[in-house]
């Protein structure tokens, strides 16, 4: 018997995906031109390229938009992600400040932060203090509890074997906890990245004075269908980027890996 098992290639692969979409658009466009669901309900592909094409490339307000969300989502992942590994990396190595913060900590995280924007936006006003905030509650989370548990992913012989041996613990941080530790924060890094930008784009629906978040809720509330999921899918497409930079990033930083 001959096996008939084919693998794609990388351009039949780009070539399949491209087609799905091309027949997805072209469905929902007609859908829509036909009415056989309304477009002030789901808008069309047509108008959701003029509206890009209007507001990037002749207004460029999505854009500014854009520039204010990421600035936003920036400083909070920065914010998070230096906050939440160094206190992960205390927790892994001071199991006592861990037993003491742990709960507390615990009780935080389980508040749901959307619900205390307006909270922050009482602190910290409509500009973009309350939004950062929002994402570094988010943000720092997800890299605590992925630091702590790549510091505690080492192997424990190896440990055990190397204070034998006289290893001082600076030298079994840096040669045994840390090296471990580093592939598993770089995936709680990709995900807070990518939740720093949902909190900040949650922050400026709230409220907000710019931001693509404030951009969506003036469409909503105009009933512009196309704007919204123009919108919708331009913060798709910095999602997916933000993924595959992180990954990219990742290989990178691990090739000795």
């Amino acid at each position: 018997m001959t096996d008939r098992t084919t693998t794609w290639t990388v351009p039949q692969i780009w070539a399949g995906r491209v087609a799905i979409l091309v027949a997805f658009f072209s469905l929902w466009e007609q859908v829509a031109a036909r009415k056989l669901i309304d477009p002030i309900l789901i808008g069309r592909p047509s108008g959701i390229v003029t509206f890009l094409w209007q507001e990037i490339f002749v207004t460029g307000s999505l854009i500014k938009d854009l520039g204010w969300t990421m600035l936003g989502t920036i400083l909070a992942f920065l914010l998070g992600s230096v906050c939440g590994v160094l206190v992960g990396m205390v927790f892994v190595t001071r199991p006592t400040v861990e037993a003491l913060l742990s709960p507390i900590l615990m009780a935080l995280n389980a508040m749901p932060r959307i619900a205390l924007a307006p909270l922050f936006l009482i602190w910290f006003g409509l500009g973009i203090g309350s939004k950062i905030t929002i994402g570094f509650s988010l943000t720092f989370f997800i890299v605590l509890s992925s630091t702590v548990a790549g510091g505690r992913g080492g192997n424990p012989d190896h440990i055990t074997l190397a204070r034998t041996l006289g290893a001082s613990e600076t030298q079994i941080f840096r040669k045994f906890i840390l090296p471990s530790a580093v592939p598993v924060i770089f995936n709680g890094l990709r995900l807070g990245l990518i939740f720093a930008l949902l909190g900040v784009i949650g922050g400026e629906i709230i409220a907000s004075e710019h931001g693509l978040g404030q951009t969506l809720t003036v469409l909503a509330a105009s009933f512009k269908t196309s704007g919204v999921f123009a919108v919708i899918l331009l913060l798709a497409l910095v999602g997916v980027c933000i993924t595959w930079g992180m990954t990219w990033l990742e290989n990178w930083l691990l090739r000795w890996r």
